[in-house]
């Protein structure tokens, strides 16, 4: 074995133990907190929530219209049905309790503890100009959208799948905590 191939050999050896000591370091002194630090328990007087994202077959809005113009909430459930929501169901009733100044607004979103993954997904219908509105109290499996009279149309499905993608995993609102789901 010439010399060269020897040298070449021990820097190999060389560097493989130093690289198995520095994954070794890097595992024993590693303190990141998060929920699988604490074991995922919730912070007392926390509320679970569903915040797994779900398809479009899964979900239930409910639309009120509260624009200027007549049958919009009808022409946006039509769209969501025919994009494949489970049900989008439109009341002519004001939303109770009512919203203030929703005419500055492109949409207001409501969801419970059931529906914050929902929730998240109607937002990309959007475009994340909506405002949301958390009721940790609400028990219902359906998220609530009422129309503002900045609401012009739905945007294009790419436009939502692109939507979703910048937005991420949902948010979870504050004084809440996800289910474990395994």
């Amino acid at each position: 074995m010439s010399f060269a191939r020897v040298r070449a050999l021990a820097v190999v050896g060389v560097l493989i133990v130093a690289a198995a000591i520095f994954v070794i370091v890097a595992v024993v002194k590693d303190h990141q907190g998060g929920p699988a630090a604490d074991g995922g328990k919730c912070p007392e007087g926390s509320v679970l929530v569903d915040a797994k994202l779900p398809r479009q077959q899964d979900v239930k809005v409910t639309l009120f219209n509260a624009t200027s113009r007549q049958g919009t909430a009808s022409d946006v459930a039509s769209d969501l049905l025919s994009r494949q929501f489970k049900e989008a169901k439109v009341v002519t009733a004001a939303p109770n309790p009512p919203v203030n100044k929703v005419e500055n607004q492109v949409a207001v979103i409501r969801f419970g503890p059931a529906t914050v993954g929902a929730a998240w997904l109607v937002r990309a219908y959007f475009l994340d100009r909506a405002d949301d509105q958390f009721d940790k109290a609400r028990l219902d499996d359906k998220v609530e959208i009422i129309l503002g009279g900045k609401f012009k149309q739905l945007p294009t499905t790419t436009e939502v799948n692109q939507a979703i993608a910048a937005l991420g995993n949902p948010q979870l609102p504050t004084g809440t905590c996800a289910k474990d789901d395994s």
